[in-house]
């Protein structure tokens, strides 16, 4: 059966409620998907963001755990470079203690230039950030004691998962597929073909992938009944997020975006990132992102959409699909 994810950003752009509003909303969306079979909350990073983007993925992963009772909780993704290792395993340790063992981890590089430049940090340095924070966070997941670049690192609580939770790195280049293959970690590609990378360099390493994360279909799946009326209600959130996207694409020059080349609205909306499609749509939607290895992502309150249009998605997509998914 596909994975289910219920993703959160908390964006909160003018064109939507409020940021109360927005946060309050997520949380009682959380508890709904945990009562109806999601498999997981998504939460992610990023800082600085003019929308209010979710800077602190920690913080409401708490908030959610404490409501939640048997989804699993996975940061996508934590931008590892901007913060200090030893900080993010004790958050890590300590949010895994607090649901029980529900929460996974996707590590990210990160790619924004303003972000790097308010946290100090320079682009030059990621790789190299990336490579001591992974082996400080799994040392001292897993209780070591020991000195790192003269420092001492030694990290307690323990998590409840051990040697620790899931961790998986996300990117969309090759380097990190062979990152991941190298830790041990699972991968969650942001292209085709970079999986397939990933887990021929287990192989070439003789380890066992670990856990996949595809992302090879839509980002945000609507469920609808006209989903043309639908389409029209979405367009300018959804416009509101790929636009955001591709400017800091467009600042990082980063061309192996996978909004590289978006232009215009019907650019986005060909592109497949994102789905509104009635309930008969979303099995065979569901079916196909079986095949691709991929999950069936939904973001309820994408770009600000008010949270009645969310809601009205989210139950057709309870009532309607997921018995015939279960079946």
């Amino acid at each position: 059966m596909v994975k289910t994810v219920m993703l959160f950003d908390m964006r909160a752009p003018s064109i939507g409620p409020d940021i109360s509003t927005v946060y309050s909303q997520a949380l009682e969306m959380a508890q709904f998907a945990d009562r109806s079979g999601f498999d997981y909350i998504s939460l992610s990073e990023h800082h600085g963001s003019e929308d209010n983007y979710l800077p602190a993925p920690f913080v409401v992963g708490g908030a959610i755990a404490a409501r939640t009772r048997r989804i699993r909780i996975i940061l996508n993704a934590v931008v590892l470079p901007l913060h200090n290792p030893v900080e993010i395993a004790e958050q890590i340790a300590v949010l895994d203690l607090l649901s029980e063992g529900r929460l996974e981890v996707i590590f990210g590089a990160g790619y924004v230039p303003s972000e790097f430049a308010r946290f100090g940090v320079t682009l030059a340095e990621r790789g190299r950030l990336m490579d001591e924070g992974l082996e400080i966070i799994v040392r001292a997941l897993s209780g070591e004691r020991f000195a790192f670049n003269g420092r001492e690192v030694f990290v307690r609580p323990l998590p409840r998962q051990q040697p620790h939770p899931p961790l998986i790195l996300g990117g969309g280049v090759a380097a990190t597929a062979k990152r991941a293959a190298r830790f041990g970690f699972g991968f969650a590609p942001m292209k085709p073909g970079l999986l397939e990378t990933y887990e021929q360099s287990c192989r070439d390493l003789g380890r066992v992938p670990g856990p996949a994360w595809g992302l090879q279909g839509p980002i945000a799946v609507h469920v609808a009944e006209d989903p043309d009326a639908a389409w029209a209600r979405l367009k300018p959130h959804i416009l509101h997020v790929a636009r955001t996207y591709m400017e800091w694409a467009a600042a990082a020059g980063d061309d192996t975006s996978t909004y590289a080349g978006l232009v215009d609205w019907d650019d986005i909306r060909r592109s497949g990132k994102y789905a509104v499609v009635t309930p008969d749509e979303c099995v065979a939607l569901a079916a196909d992102q079986v095949e691709r290895r991929s999950s069936l992502v939904f973001q309820p309150m994408i770009g600000g959409l008010a949270p009645e249009e969310a809601w009205r998605s989210l139950h057709l997509f309870v009532d309607k699909v997921a018995p015939r998914l279960r079946t």
